[in-house]
């Protein structure tokens, strides 16, 4: 697929996924969306405080904010922040002399985001516009990165991270979680649209996602937690033979989700 599909596809998927719970949204729960499950990679957020069940979609691969080190005061700049899951937990933590920032580029997840923040009254927690790869935002601006099985979705994996360079301030820090792969994805799964939306075919050999970060200049990369995630058998089979999927359990091919950070 080329770069420009790519994000077509993230988006309009995000953006029915967003209106879900409206009468002309996606054609079922998120769970099920469209007929595939992209919240097999979630993390249970109900003991994190700030939580929102509302901006809770299911979407995550981690909880990022446990290991970002966030303060109170500090401002916090969360990549591809959907219904605004992670920026409420991380407003909690910052407080009421923190900032925290949202930037996505679908309009429905923006449109429900600003629509939770106003709910919660949050006047230091903003949602804006623009694409992870050519940020709208300021150099030097945020003092932690946070992002959330979203960087995945991103086509140019060097634009993303030298873009978190330049937004944060000298000695700031990111902490994201992402889902990356050892082995090889079958063929079927890589070239399927669905699948890249979630998160699935577009994920990263995991040497080399750390690679990415170490070439953008961050130091003391650090990986805090691997997860091993199990793809469904049911899931599986939207896309392979029985004999594919024997060959997919034999070669032992894994997915993970990880929670990476490292420092300007």
């Amino acid at each position: 697929m080329q770069e420009k599909d790519i994000k077509t596809i993230v988006k309009e998927k995000y953006g029915q996924i967003a209106l879900q719970s409206e009468p002309a949204g996606c054609c079922g729960p998120v769970s099920d969306c469209c007929g595939v499950d992209y919240t097999v990679f979630s993390e249970n957020y109900e003991s994190q405080q700030g939580y929102n069940k509302d901006a809770d979609l299911g979407l995550g691969c981690g909880i990022p904010t446990e290991f970002a080190d966030i303060e109170a005061g500090q401002h916090v700049l969360d990549l591809g922040s959907g219904a605004g899951n992670d920026c409420f937990v991380a407003r909690a933590i910052v407080g009421e002399s923190g900032k925290v920032t949202g930037l996505d580029f679908s309009k429905e997840m923006l449109t429900k985001a600003r629509s939770n923040a106003q709910k919660l009254g949050f006047a230091n927690v903003e949602f804006v516009a623009g694409d992870i790869e050519e940020m709208p935002l300021e150099n030097n601006q945020f003092d932690v990165v946070i992002s959330n099985c979203v960087l995945n979705l991103v086509p140019d994996k060097d634009k993303a991270f030298a873009e978190i360079m330049r937004v944060l301030k000298p000695g700031g820090h990111f902490c994201v979680s992402d889902v990356v792969l050892k082995g090889e994805l079958p063929d079927k799964l890589k070239k399927d649209a669905e699948m890249y939306a979630g998160c699935v075919a577009g994920a990263m050999q995991m040497d080399d996602y750390l690679q990415t970060i170490q070439r953008g200049g961050f130091k003391n990369v650090q990986v805090h937690k691997q997860r091993s995630i199990e793809v469904p058998a049911d899931l599986l089979r939207m896309y392979l033979n029985e004999h594919e999927m024997q060959d997919f359990r034999n070669n032992k091919i894994g997915l993970f989700s990880i929670t990476v950070s490292g420092i300007k």
